[in-house]
């Protein structure tokens, strides 16, 4: 089963913040206004740019990188993780930085919807979960509860709602005041996609 690219940058680092490895979308990140292709070295370009823009500064003791950070006018969340390698390979990698574009506030966004439509705490997390198109098994996973409860959620935000099927559920929240919102409009698609192996779920 093949998946789709990642617009998400990715970076691999040695313990002297030198690059490893990198995807494109890491260069378009970090090289931006500039164009990837106008970069001669990308692997000299990257390492300092991880050290300019990608490492906390402020923070004492150890390397640390920044939560968030901006290129151009668009915002990006800076995900880091320590890894740790047996073996004798040189260089051996030390951090795996992912960058993932910041949108806006999904969560912000889906308490505005449950506010409108007056949704408990859990039916806006149900919505959420269908929102990203998972299944009532896989939401109940994800909540650790049963699938039956999760079908029960989700009659009554259709109720809520006055809507009959999920994808009118996907409808109402891209019609809501959270429809400006990327976070939430984009895995929409997704949910309408999955409601034909849900159908006879509800």
């Amino acid at each position: 089963m093949s998946m789709a690219p990642s617009n998400d940058g990715f970076l691999l680092l040695d313990a002297g913040l030198n690059l490893i490895a990198s995807n494109d979308p890491a260069l378009q990140v970090l090289c931006f206004p500039s164009g990837a292709d106008r970069i001669k070295q990308p692997k000299v370009f990257l390492a300092d740019r991880v050290r300019t823009t990608l490492l906390d500064h402020h923070r004492q003791g150890g390397t640390a990188f920044v939560k968030e950070f901006t290129s151009g006018k668009r915002r990006y969340i800076c995900k880091s993780l320590p890894v740790a390698c047996n073996g004798n390979d040189s260089p051996q990698p030390a951090f795996a930085v992912l960058l993932e574009r910041n949108t806006g506030n999904s969560h912000s966004a889906l308490a505005e919807v449950s506010a409108q439509f007056g949704l408990t705490q859990r039916e806006g997390e149900t919505v959420e979960f269908l929102l990203q198109g998972l299944t009532s098994k896989e939401i109940a996973t994800r909540m650790n509860i049963s699938a039956n409860t999760v079908k029960a959620f989700i009659r009554l935000v259709m109720v809520k709602m006055n809507v009959s099927t999920r994808s009118g559920i996907a409808g109402k929240v891209a019609g809501s005041g959270a429809r400006r919102s990327p976070v939430v409009r984009q895995p929409i698609e997704g949910a309408i996609v999955n409601r034909r192996r849900e159908y006879l779920e509800v």
